[in-house]
């Protein structure tokens, strides 16, 4: 059973997405809507992020909207160092703290600043050992910064009790041409 989830994937460059109000930002949570209440009716407790831009923003928001919903699941942001958005722009920035303003635990794992890219392999590692399942916004015919988590939790499920469920681009195709359908 999964009590924790981690959530993951893309960021919104890696998938052409350069506007808040892109069309595929609908579609992406429409499928994690879907895949988090299959989670929430086997039990879920806990959403994990670490508030990257992107899958895992839009993540949050989805568990926020599905808390009025299921009022006992919660989301917990841990961020891989201290001040990660300070570069992003003021719309991004707007989006993250109120994602944290709302969440039920926020934490840094590192207590610094960015120092190196070390911060994202602790943060993974972390979160692995921290959750019982990964949702993972992935495509393995193309990479991204994805990659990296995915990886490790496929290492990592060999050893241990671990569910992975990854969202791809046919999982993605599939709801528009379903949502497109539904609207004539």
């Amino acid at each position: 059973m999964v009590k924790v989830l981690c959530i993951s994937g893309y960021k919104p460059f890696e998938l052409g997405i350069f506007s808040a109000n892109h069309q595929a930002i609908k579609y992406i949570k429409m499928a994690l809507n879907k895949e988090i209440i299959r989670y929430l009716e086997d039990g879920l407790e806990w959403i994990l992020i670490s508030g990257q831009l992107g899958v895992e923003l839009w993540a949050a928001e989805v568990a926020l909207d599905l808390q009025n919903e299921y009022p006992d699941l919660k989301l917990a942001v841990l961020t891989p160092f201290l001040n990660q958005e300070e570069k992003w722009n003021e719309n991004n920035k707007e989006i993250y703290e109120m994602v944290l303003a709302q969440a039920d635990f926020v934490e840094s794992i590192s207590k610094q600043p960015y120092q190196n890219p070390q911060a994202f392999k602790n943060k993974n590692k972390i979160f692995l050992h921290k959750s019982d399942g990964l949702l993972i916004v992935y495509d393995e015919q193309n990479s991204g910064s994805p990659k990296y988590l995915f990886d490790e939790a496929k290492k990592y499920k060999q050893e241990n009790s671990y569910d992975i469920r990854t969202i791809d681009f046919n999982d993605l195709q599939s709801i528009m041409e379903e949502e497109q359908w539904n609207s004539y």
